[in-house]
């Protein structure tokens, strides 16, 4: 078979990846020059999807597990969250991780990287700064494009929400948010980064009954970690200028 008919018959397969160049000579039967090529298309739309699933992500930075230090400051539940995490097993009991604790302990890092983590297994993954995903949601609101918006998550199972406790909300943003994460309870993985004790939570969200049922629903089937500590980024600042 010439190489341009090949080249045909995988466009009309839809086989775009083949290599173009083959040394069939190297391969004893048909079946392994076969095989060798499916292979191929296989890793490259594996590939592909991975690269995909990352940039719909919209991870702010490239944060990586190899690069995390898991220092004595993180207070773990029990022995088996850390593995829970790593495995991604959370997800696909679609339970959550909350992480509270100063800024500059690594809770962002770690949210991030288990994100990607999550793209190459190929789970739909996203990244929001809760304040921005408020924003977001008002505007969508106010455009009656609420229910549209929401349905960009049905396929998502894993949604990271960054830094709860920066900036408090309005009273339709608080009750907006709410809403969604309802929507999201017990069918999807939450991430959730804060700076402030669940206590503290009434400081964004001004109703009390509101965000006494928004903790409920987050910490239900949640593995809750607690960083403590010196923030790596003033610790290395200040190692930088010394």
């Amino acid at each position: 078979m010439g190489q341009l008919q090949l080249e045909t018959l995988c466009k009309q397969l839809r086989l775009p990846h083949l290599p173009k160049v083959v040394d069939t000579q190297s391969f004893e039967t048909k079946e392994e020059w076969l095989l060798f090529l499916l292979k191929h298309e296989v890793a490259c739309r594996e590939e592909l999807k991975t690269a995909r699933l990352f940039k719909q992500a919209n991870f702010p930075t490239r944060r990586t597990l190899e690069t995390y230090e898991w220092h004595d400051q993180i207070l773990l539940p029990n022995p088996s969250t850390k593995e829970a995490l790593i495995s991604l097993s959370f997800i696909r009991q679609k339970e959550n991780a909350v992480f509270i604790g100063t800024p500059g302990t690594g809770k962002t890092h770690l949210a991030s990287a288990l994100g990607q983590v999550a793209t190459k297994e190929g789970i739909e993954t996203r990244f929001w700064r809760v304040s921005d995903l408020v924003i977001e949601l008002e505007c969508q609101w106010k455009n009656n494009s609420l229910e549209h918006f929401k349905r960009r998550f049905d396929k998502v199972k894993l949604i990271i929400l960054d830094e709860v406790g920066y900036v408090p909300f309005s009273k339709d943003g608080a009750e907006l948010l709410f809403q969604l994460i309802s929507d999201w309870y017990e069918k999807k993985s939450v991430i959730l980064t804060s700076n402030l004790e669940f206590s503290q939570w009434n400081k964004v969200f001004s109703d009390p009954r509101l965000t006494a049922a928004l903790v409920d629903r987050l910490i239900h089937h949640a593995h809750i970690l607690s960083f403590t500590g010196e923030s790596y980024r003033l610790k290395n600042s200040l190692s930088k200028s010394k």
